[in-house]
């Protein structure tokens, strides 16, 4: 069960998502009929391209309109378009890795970078945490539980050779990061460039939870947490260097992780009770990172 919620390749995360949508009876709309949505009239149309991975997709958020990408017409890349009545070809995809910014995640999927043009006014861009495994490093932790579900097995297997393997990947990971922003630059080169992080997964304190919806052992969230840390900041620095915004989407999301109950989660746990792919944003956690978007570009001046 856990190898079909967190699988390895990125083919299989999109098929396993998808059917678990056609099992529950989810509407999908033919792939591709959101690769632009188009927001309110206004006098200058920003042009807006989102790119990234599910976490900017949104799988299994009312309404997908994408099966292939599994993506949600109520992800953060739209409601931002709609905020700021902004036309929006949102490439976004879950699954998808820095690779699948020059090369076709799967058939039928052009690179995401191939959606920039030199009139692209904005662009978002949620990506590294496939790159770093962390689908398949849950898993893990997952299988690992009830071997020591009061100790820290899953910390234990990813640091026993004596360096933290999810520390190792983060760094790697960083490089690529630095690649893609790059190539936005190049092919949007008027573009604001915002570099969009990851929710709050896991209780922020370090004190987890114990449930069946959430099987991991209470030493391992501090850990996991810390890791996720780690991700975004490696995030925030290539921004940073690489000609970009940042948007925080840690903070505003602390306390309304996996653990807590349903109303107050906006994270979902590794069995969704709202629509949301597990250890994903619901719609009130997209909303949120919509919110966080939008408050960096308008602190930051104009969106164009």
């Amino acid at each position: 069960m856990l190898r079909k919620l967190f699988p390895t390749s990125r083919a299989g995360r999109a098929l396993t998502v998808g059917a678990a949508l056609l099992s529950a009876g989810v509407a999908l709309a033919p792939a591709g009929t959101a690769a632009a949505s188009t927001a309110t009239e206004s006098l200058h149309k920003v042009d807006y391209v989102a790119l990234g991975d599910s976490y900017a997709s949104a799988p299994l958020v009312s309404t997908q309109v994408d099966a292939t990408c599994l993506r949600s017409n109520q992800n953060y890349p739209s409601l931002v378009a709609q905020s700021r009545s902004a036309t929006l070809t949102d490439v976004s995809c879950s699954g998808a890795t820095t690779d699948d910014m020059t090369a076709s995640e799967t058939d039928g999927v052009a690179p995401q970078l191939d959606a920039l043009n030199r009139g692209t006014d904005l662009v978002t861009l949620t990506i590294g945490g496939n790159d770093i495994g962390f689908s398949t490093v849950l898993g893990t932790c997952a299988q690992l539980t009830s071997g020591n579900p009061a100790g820290t097995p899953c910390q234990t297997h990813f640091t026993g050779t004596g360096t933290d393997q999810v520390t190792d990947a983060i760094a790697r990971t960083g490089p690529k990061v630095a690649q893609v922003l790059r190539g936005i630059h190049r092919r949007a080169p008027h573009a604001r460039v915002v570099v969009v992080g990851y929710p709050d997964l896991f209780p922020d304190d370090g004190v987890g939870c114990t449930s069946k919806t959430v099987p991991l052992a209470a030493g391992d969230f501090a850990w996991l947490r810390d890791k996720e840390k780690e991700l975004n900041a490696m995030l925030a620095r290539e921004a940073w260097q690489g000609g970009a915004k940042y948007v925080n989407t840690y903070t505003p999301t602390v306390g309304h992780d996996l653990c807590k109950p349903t109303g107050e989660r906006w994270i979902e746990t590794f069995a969704p009770e709202t629509p949301a792919a597990p250890v994903h944003p619901n719609a009130t956690g997209e909303s949120v990172m919509a919110t966080a978007v939008g408050g960096v570009l308008t602190r930051h001046g104009r969106h164009h």
